[in-house]
């Protein structure tokens, strides 16, 4: 399912870091009635494959998109879930 909200972070994570493969999902429909969804902010899956993540730990790759994606974290986005690697790997799990 692709949105206007999943579409405008796809393009500030593209232009952040060129990423050799990003999929981001709204996985909002999935959480609807949850208390954390009342404000109307949405719930978002991001694999990113990207040479930025090399070397970086979680924590660390995780505060570079935080970091790309801006005002988005406190205007669109209740909960991301983010699995990012620096190569090409097996993320589906």
């Amino acid at each position: 399912m692709s949105t206007d909200r999943s579409v405008k972070i796809e393009a500030l994570l593209s232009a952040a870091f060129s990423p050799d493969h990003l999929l981001v999902k709204d996985q909002s429909h999935l959480h609807a009635g949850h208390a954390g969804a009342r404000d109307g902010r949405g719930h978002f899956e991001v694999i990113i494959i990207a040479d930025d993540f090399d070397g970086c730990s979680r924590i660390q790759s995780h505060r570079l998109i935080y970091d790309a994606l801006g005002a988005l974290m406190t205007t669109d986005i209740h909960a991301l879930s983010i699995q990012a690697s620096s190569k090409s790997v097996d993320l589906s799990t």
